[in-house]
């Protein structure tokens, strides 16, 4: 069965080619009565009538696409849901997400790659990054319109959207709190990151919200991998005056706590009590209770950023004040936390 053409759809309807392509294609300013719009709608349902893409981009200068550059995102599940998100923003206005991978954000292959994208003719770029990160975007970015996803700029010319780091430790920290914990140790990170940084202030701000004095022995400094984690948890736990929450800079540090408490024969919740960072899949949910931990929003921050750019497309050819946009890190409650031991209970 070949496929439905305009013509098909106007002879069917009794209307012009010229009066079906203007209601199919929502041309504005023009009068068509409400029961010959109908009559069309219904004809192109009738007739599953799809439009020719190509030929509707060659008349707006519109490619219908959305050019998605990344570093390494389509090759790590983990920050792999930012992907799934935006692709679902994309499919809601009918649009199509082209995938580039460059396999890191070196400025030359970030020049490349968005000139590899806008020779395709996208309408529009997402610059991502697989991890919270402080970019240059590549100049020929600002030749459409754009948004750094995971990722902001110094100069915040283009929009962007970056995770809570600061709101979603404040939340991990005060769930301890909350719990009566008093004496709370956080095993961090050396890594150059923002995340660093971010969460450690969440960590002191929670603190404050409870008057807990702020102990600088109790932040260790680790590699954010389990190892690291086992490590920061030992040197935190074999101490005398020994915390009873630790907070972890992300859930692979958690794996190495859970490693160390089992161990030292201590058992979590009862003895001690961990938060993680990032709600990562296949880690939080996995490890025995289940770990409580601040979720990264990737799926809402991909969805935020294709809508943002569907927005800025509407605003042209008015140039679109950049939009910078913290995504709320939310806790998500698992086994891993309980009451403070009475002994460690600070009045």
């Amino acid at each position: 069965m070949s496929r439905a053409t305009l013509k098909d759809v106007a002879e069917l309807s009794g209307v012009s080619i010229t009066t079906a392509s203007h209601v199919l294609n929502e041309v504005p300013g023009k009068r068509i009565k409400l029961q010959t719009r109908e009559r069309v709608l219904r004809a192109a349902k009738e007739l599953m009538y799809r439009p020719n893409e190509l030929a509707r981009g060659l008349r707006t200068k519109r490619s219908g696409m959305i050019g998605f550059l990344s570093d390494r995102i389509s090759t790590t599940p983990f920050a792999g849901r930012m992907i799934i998100g935006a692709q679902d923003a994309a499919a809601d206005a009918g649009s199509l997400l082209l995938l580039l991978n460059t396999g890191g954000m070196d400025p030359e292959l970030g020049e490349r790659g968005a000139e590899a994208l806008l020779e395709r003719q996208v309408d529009r770029i997402v610059y991502a990054t697989f991890y919270h990160q402080v970019v240059t975007p590549p100049a020929n970015l600002l030749k459409v319109p754009a948004v750094l996803l995971d990722a902001r700029s110094v100069q915040a010319r283009v929009s962007s959207v970056v995770p809570d780091e600061v709101g979603g430790s404040r939340a991990g920290v005060e769930e301890l709190l909350a719990a009566g914990h008093r004496r709370i140790g956080f095993v961090t990170t050396d890594d150059d990151v923002p995340a660093r940084g971010l969460r450690l202030a969440g960590f002191r701000q929670a603190l404050e919200v409870y008057d807990v004095p702020f102990d600088e022995t109790l932040v260790v400094v680790q590699d954010p991998q389990p190892r690291g984690g086992y490590l920061g948890a030992m040197d935190l736990l074999r101490r005398d005056d020994r915390p009873t929450g630790i907070f972890c800079f992300n859930d692979r540090v958690a794996v190495g706590v859970y490693q160390a408490a089992r161990e030292l024969g201590l058992s979590i919740p009862q003895d001690l009590s961990v938060v993680g960072f990032d709600d990562q899949e296949l880690v939080s949910d996995s490890l025995w209770p289940g770990l409580t931990t601040a979720a990264l929003p990737h799926y809402e921050m991909g969805r935020w950023a294709v809508r943002t750019l569907l927005a800025q497309i509407e605003a042209r050819p008015s140039p679109a004040t950049p939009v910078h946009k913290l995504m709320p890190c939310p806790l998500v409650r698992r086994g891993s936390v309980g009451p403070a031991p009475f002994a460690a209970r600070l009045p």
